[in-house]
């Protein structure tokens, strides 16, 4: 019985498959002609496309002149719009040209799929008219993203707090960062709000709002050691970002040592997230192999998706010292039938001065056997050696980490994980 099933789920799969290629093919044969036309045209020199006309109801426009110029292209299958329907993120690779430094590979962004981008839309109109359509620039002076005009001289807290998981609870000294690395003006280095032009208040409210991604790349840059992908530039609703390798999954049945060094750097990076000079504890609330990627060269691991990481002042906690404000939170465990789930309370990450979320979030969904992905479980430390698993502490302590059993037993887990990744990497060079 069971091989007369296998068998038929075997041949239904065949037939599904060939179903596909040949929806594909006759896909190609309905679109010649586009097809030659995505290759002969630079679509990403269309002010429409990249939805420039649409500003400043858009992420900025400082890169819009390299766009415009033709220095960036997509690669390959990226110039079929047909595909699009495949690319429910908005994800693309180009390359970028300068000329005396050639080509490289970057990442383009809409920050979001299209029914996300048409809802935004419909918000300003209907803030501004009541209707769900209509003209998006002169409806964007009518909406909260124009309330702070030049008089206002800061972005206060009051102001955007609980806009996006950037600003759940913000700090007048996140905000006051974030207006001053703002890329996308000529004036960035001020935290004075009024140095901005309308529009570029517009702009950045925007994409504070609508996905704060960019913000979080541009206030806590990779040139000062962060752990995300470098911000290049924006123009209309596309926002570039640097390549940085493949993600994270790809390395799923890398060899042990070389996976042992990827799970070392995701420890040390949720402990740089948690526990910095700046007192700032960046949460990252979504974690999955999708939001890693790994440097080809310097085989570094960085986050490339950072549209949901919650910043807490651990100075504005002290000061303010609100209920339980210094006893240690431990997050707690949730074995969920979905992948890459966490159980999380905004309010507690941004009341507290000790939380483990971070060594709770990498250890559950990267690190040990309750890390589910794309149908495997047994996370990126799956298969150890024979002596290493036989030992017993490696389980134990990613256990402990993910499930813990004792009180505050994920911070002595997260630290004795990390000392013991180290050895083996020093005892595999």
């Amino acid at each position: 019985m069971l091989r007369f099933l296998s068998l038929k789920f075997g041949r239904l799969y065949r037939c599904l498959k060939l179903l596909f290629v040949v929806s594909l093919f006759v896909i190609l044969l309905m679109n010649t002609h586009n097809l030659f036309a995505s290759f002969q045209k630079n679509e990403l020199t269309d002010r429409r496309f990249i939805n420039l006309n649409k500003c400043p109801a858009c992420f900025g426009n400082s890169w819009c002149r390299k766009f415009m110029n033709g220095q960036i292209t997509f690669e390959s299958w990226g110039r079929l719009r047909f595909l699009d329907f495949l690319n429910v993120k908005n994800v693309y690779f180009a390359q970028y040209g300068e000329p005396r430094e050639g080509t490289r590979r970057i990442v383009l962004k809409r920050l979001g799929s299209n029914q996300e981008l048409a809802d935004i839309d419909q918000k300003i109109c209907k803030r501004a008219t009541g209707r769900p359509r209509c003209d998006l620039i002169q409806a964007m002076y009518k909406t909260e993203f124009s309330r702070l005009n030049g008089d206002v001289r800061l972005l206060t807290p009051e102001v955007v707090e609980g806009w996006s998981d950037l600003v759940h609870c913000p700090s007048q000294r996140l905000l006051d960062r974030i207006v001053r690395r703002y890329a996308e003006t000529k004036d960035s280095g001020s935290f004075l709000l009024k140095n901005l032009k309308d529009t570029e208040r517009m702009q950045l409210l925007m994409t504070l709002a609508f996905n704060p991604e960019p913000l979080v790349l541009q206030s806590f840059p990779s040139d000062e050691g962060w752990p995300f992908a470098k911000y290049l530039g924006a123009c209309g609703r596309v926002v570039a970002v640097n390549y940085v390798g493949e993600d994270l999954w790809s390395f799923y049945h890398a060899p042990w040592e070389k996976r042992v060094d990827l799970a070392l750097q995701l420890m040390e990076i949720a402990e740089q997230l948690t526990n910095n000079d700046f007192e700032f504890a960046l949460y990252l609330l979504d974690v999955s192999f999708d939001n890693f990627a790994v440097g080809p060269r310097d085989g570094k691991v960085i986050v490339v998706d950072a549209e949901n990481v919650l910043v807490a002042d651990k100075r504005l906690i002290k000061q303010n010292k609100p209920e339980n404000w210094d006893v240690w939170y431990e997050s707690r465990f949730e074995d969920c039938d979905k992948e890459a789930c966490l159980s999380f309370s905004k309010d507690i990450l941004c009341s507290r001065v000790n939380v483990d979320h971070n060594y709770y979030a990498i250890c559950q969904n990267l690190l040990s056997k309750h890390a589910t992905w794309r149908g495997t479980t047994g996370g990126l430390l799956h298969d150890p050696p024979t002596e290493i698993a036989k030992d017993g502490r490696l389980e134990a302590m990613l256990d402990e980490c993910a499930n813990p059993k004792k009180r505050y037993g994920r911070y002595q887990a997260a630290k004795e994980l990390r000392e013991y990744l180290a050895q083996l990497g020093n005892n595999a060079r």
